[in-house]
């Protein structure tokens, strides 16, 4: 099967409306990332030091040897920054929610303790702070069932939440595979939840940010004062504040890290922000466990038959006469790259109508010929297609005078002898009037003009049918 995997359809054109609740407008997560305890350092049995989301401008890894600057970094976020977000989440009355290094909590149990205290969610950040780019498949979902084991033991709970972050092209579907989690959040990929099938598995997604994220201060391009981290926020803010209002409420992640924001001029910026969106009604602020429970429980997942991952005699079977009478059609779409944007019923006539296209002149004419005459032979004795029968009943065309049925037959005659196919019209887009009058005006035109106005109106009648069975 020739498959893309990559999912560029989403929500879709119409994303679900999240109810909120309350009525809340927006949804906002704030996520503290403790990694403090948890870096690249040779103490930690790593090969060199640190070398990411720090002040130090082009920081580079030291093999096989401790950078005391790059430590003193990650231990001011403990030491310091760590305890000048608490007061100030604290202070305004926030819930969080922590990415916890695993092995980073073990480093800090007072840190611990007071998140516990705070109520805020304690979620998995990793058993370390490191890429997993190059790491064995073997190795990484080793290290994911260690970071369950130790952080139950170092927090008294195990994890509900997940986020790797520096992750591989597997961490996605080995966190999923667990069947442990509410959530994971190894995804940018939009502004709310969603569902991931896994196997036989539903695991909720609740994608997460790199931009609305204090990481910027330590990239580029990026931050270099808390004002511009402020506006940032801000602007986002309104934005989908703004959505919510319009009957669209979306979700607001926030990123943070205790060695970046916890800084005395950056958290300026953070502060600046919270009494902004604390200023309006209809504002959510919730630890990411709680947007999964209300998203499980208001939008629930409800697994579809997936045209992109049915079999060629699933497919043909179900798609084979969406095209009247013409089911190689569905057996040319198959063997095209079909995806995820395919399973829906624009993606899947797109492919459908490809396969058409790409047909020579006579097989599309084959297509046109397999149409039935509009109230003709076949309709009166009843042997359409059941639906070319729904279809010209949406109509009234199963229900004419003797008059209009003669009328209806004489145009038939006439447009067959003069263009060598049936006349075609998506009937579900008419009324019997307007059929006629198209009927009787199309007659005169070229054949060559007619054949591409019926291919075109086959097309349409096929993208109807499909949206009778998909989303």
């Amino acid at each position: 099967m020739n498959r893309y995997p990559r999912d560029f359809r989403g929500h879709g054109p119409n994303p679900p409306d999240a109810r909120w609740p309350g009525g809340a407008k927006i949804a906002i997560s704030l996520v503290l990332n403790y990694e403090e305890g948890g870096e690249n350092n040779i103490l930690h049995g790593d090969g060199q030091s640190e070398a990411f989301l720090s002040d130090i401008a082009g920081a580079a890894p030291w093999p096989g040897m401790r950078h005391w600057n790059m430590e003193s970094i990650y231990d001011y976020g403990a030491r310091a920054g760590f305890w000048r977000l608490h007061r100030l989440f604290l202070e305004k009355g926030v819930p969080v929610t922590i990415y916890g290094v695993t092995s980073a909590l073990a480093r800090n149990p007072e840190q611990v303790a007071a998140m516990k205290e705070a109520g805020w969610e304690i979620a998995s950040h990793g058993l370390k702070w490191v890429d997993h780019r190059d790491m064995p498949v073997e190795e990484e979902a080793r290290q994911i069932m260690e970071s369950f084991r130790l952080h139950e033991e170092v927090v008294g709970t195990p994890p509900q939440g997940w986020y790797t972050g520096r992750c591989s092209m597997n961490t996605v579907r080995l966190t999923a595979e667990t069947q442990r989690l509410a959530w994971i959040s190894d995804t940018y990929d939009d502004d709310l939840p969603y569902w991931l099938e896994v196997g036989d598995h539903d695991q909720l997604v609740i994608p997460y940010t790199l931009e609305a994220n204090d990481m910027r201060f330590a990239t580029a391009p990026g931050y270099i004062e808390g004002e511009q981290f402020f506006t940032y926020l801000k602007d986002t803010f309104d934005t989908l504040y703004a959505e919510g209002q319009a009957g669209q409420a979306k979700m607001f992640s926030v990123g943070l890290h205790n060695r970046l924001i916890g800084r005395p001029g950056k958290v300026a910026g953070l502060r600046r922000f919270l009494d902004y969106a604390l200023g309006h009604d209809g504002v959510w602020f919730a630890r990411r466990i709680d947007i999964a429970r209300h998203w499980a429980a208001e939008h629930p997942h409800r697994r579809i038959e997936r045209p992109s991952r049915m079999t060629r005699e699933r497919f043909v079977e179900r798609f084979g006469g969406i095209f009247e009478h013409s089911p190689w059609i569905a057996e040319g779409a198959w063997e095209l790259e079909l995806g995820p944007a395919h399973d829906s019923a624009v993606g899947l006539h797109n492919a459908l109508a490809r396969s058409f296209r790409s047909a020579s002149p006579e097989a599309r004419l084959g297509v046109l010929t397999a149409h039935p005459d509009l109230a003709g032979k076949l309709a009166q004795a009843k042997r359409l297609t059941a639906d070319s029968t729904a279809e010209q009943a949406s109509a009234a065309l199963d229900a004419l005078t003797d008059a209009e049925r003669a009328r209806f037959e004489s145009l038939n005659a006439e447009y067959v002898a003069k263009h060598g196919f049936p006349f075609i019209i998506a009937v579900r887009d008419n009324t019997k009037d307007t059929i006629l009058a198209a009927f009787a005006a199309r007659i005169a035109n070229e054949t060559e003009t007619e054949f591409a106005t019926a291919c075109a109106q086959v097309e349409r009648i096929a993208f109807l049918r499909l949206k009778d069975q998909l989303p």
